[in-house]
């Protein structure tokens, strides 16, 4: 029992000894981070010239939707981000999304036709069949 004592003060002090070493490592580490903070921030400064973001004119085309999509979105000509927020306005309004899976749609009569006829739909499917629909 003598020698299982003597092993555990032994790894005692070890542990004891170490963390004496990493305070050191730290105190140096936190002496440089404000050198590094220096030059990020003088980097950061020079390339501040850039302008503000332009979104894409494809993107933002109006397009006409079909007759089924019209019934759900309008018939006037809308750009794809319009068309999608619409559709989920209708979603929304009308509780069409699964209870247990958000990421589902339930179709009513209308989305049926714009979706194929499927009776659920994915939200990410959801997109590439609207697609069809838009010119």
């Amino acid at each position: 029992m003598a020698k299982a004592k003597k092993a555990t003060t032994k790894k005692a002090a070890a542990k004891k000894a170490a963390p004496k070493k990493a305070a050191k490592k730290a105190a140096t580490k936190k002496a440089a981070a404000p050198k590094k903070a220096a030059k990020k921030a003088a980097k950061k400064a020079a390339p501040k010239a850039k302008s503000a973001r332009k979104p894409n004119a494809a993107f933002m085309k109006a397009l006409t939707p079909s007759a089924a999509l019209a019934a759900v979105v309008g018939a006037s000509p809308l750009p794809r981000t319009e068309v999608v927020k619409k559709l989920w306005a209708y979603i929304k309004k009308n509780g069409l999304q699964d209870a247990k899976n958000k990421r589902n749609i339930n179709a009513d009569a209308k989305l049926k036709e714009v979706f194929g006829g499927k009776t659920t739909v994915s939200m990410f499917d959801m997109t590439k069949l609207v697609s069809k629909h838009l010119k």
